[in-house]
C-alpha cells in the first residue's frame, strides 16, 4: 500500500467532529438517555460484547473484534442463526402470541381497498418453517444463494427469515428494478433459485414480476428453480411454466 493511500484510511479511520440535531428533533426523540452512546464511545468492544450477550448463541465467541484496518472481524468463533434469534427464542415466554409482524398493502386492483395481516411470532415462525422446508426439498443447502424479487409482502419477510434459517444468502432485488438488472444480479450471486410473485401493487396498477423474471433467467441453466407467490389472482394472468 502506498503511502499516501494508508494516510488515506488513516483519515477516514477518525472521526472527531460532532454535529447536534436541532432542539425540536431532540425533543421528539424517544430515546433521550445518552448513557448507551457514551458507554460506546468509552469501550466499544465491551458495548458491543453487552449487546451480544442478549442474543442465543449456539456457540459463544472466542474474540469480540479483530480489528486491522480498514477491515474488522467481529464475534470471532461464535455461532448464532438470525432466524432462530428473530423467532425462536420468543415462542418459550409471553412474546409467542405478541403480534411480530403488521402488514398494511397498497390498494388493490381496480381500487379495491389494500388488504391488511398481522402474524404472532408463533404464527410467523409457523410460516417460516414451512417455507424453509419448501426450499429444502427443492434441494438448496446451506452456502446456495438465493434471489429475492418480491413487492413488499410479509412473504418477503418469511422468505429472508427461511433463507437465514437454513443458512442460504439471499439477495434481495428491488421489484421496481428490470429484467435486465435482476439477471445481472442473478448473475453475480450464480442464485440456485429465485423468489418472485405473480404481480405487485404501485402506485394503482400491477407491476408484472412473473414476467420480468421469466424474461431474466431465460437461458440462465444455474437457475433451477422459480417459486412464485400469488399475490393476487385478479390481476393479469401469469404463465406457469413446468418446473
Amino acid at each position: 500500500m502506498s503511502g499516501s493511500r494508508k494516510r488515506e484510511i488513516d483519515v477516514l479511520l477518525t472521526e472527531d467532529r460532532c454535529f447536534d440535531p436541532p432542539d425540536a428533533f431532540r425533543a421528539a426523540a424517544h430515546v433521550s438517555d445518552d448513557t448507551p452512546y457514551s458507554a460506546a464511545t468509552e469501550d466499544r468492544v465491551a458495548f458491543w460484547e453487552e449487546q451480544a450477550e442478549q442474543l442465543d448463541w449456539f456457540q459463544r465467541w472466542d474474540t469480540v473484534l479483530s480489528w486491522d484496518p480498514p477491515f474488522a472481524r467481529w464475534f470471532e468463533g461464535g455461532k448464532l442463526n438470525v432466524s432462530h434469534n428473530c423467532l425462536d427464542r420468543h415462542l418459550d415466554g409471553p412474546r409467542a402470541d405478541a403480534v411480530a409482524l403488521i402488514w398494511e398493502g397498497e390498494p388493490g386492483w381496480e381500487g379495491e381497498p389494500g388488504d391488511k395481516r398481522t402474524y404472532t411470532y408463533r404464527e410467523l415462525h409457523k410460516e417460516v418453517c414451512a417455507f424453509a422446508a419448501a426450499l429444502k426439498k427443492l434441494g438448496v443447502k446451506r452456502g446456495d444463494r438465493i434471489g429475492i424479487y418480491l413487492p413488499m409482502i410479509p412473504e418477503a419477510a418469511i422468505a429472508m427469515l427461511a433463507c437465514t434459517r437454513i443458512g442460504a444468502p439471499h439477495s434481495v432485488v428491488f421489484g421496481g428494478f428490470s429484467a435486465k438488472s435482476l439477471r445481472d444480479r442473478m448473475i453475480d450471486a450464480q442464485a440456485r433459485v429465485l423468489i418472485t410473485a405473480d404481480g405487485g401493487y404501485r402506485r394503482g396498477s400491477i407491476v408484472p414480476l412473473k414476467q420480468t423474471s421469466d424474461e431474466a433467467v431465460e437461458g440462465l441453466e444455474f437457475v433451477e428453480h422459480l417459486v412464485v407467490v400469488r399475490r393476487d389472482g385478479k390481476g393479469p394472468t401469469v404463465e406457469m411454466k413446468p418446473g
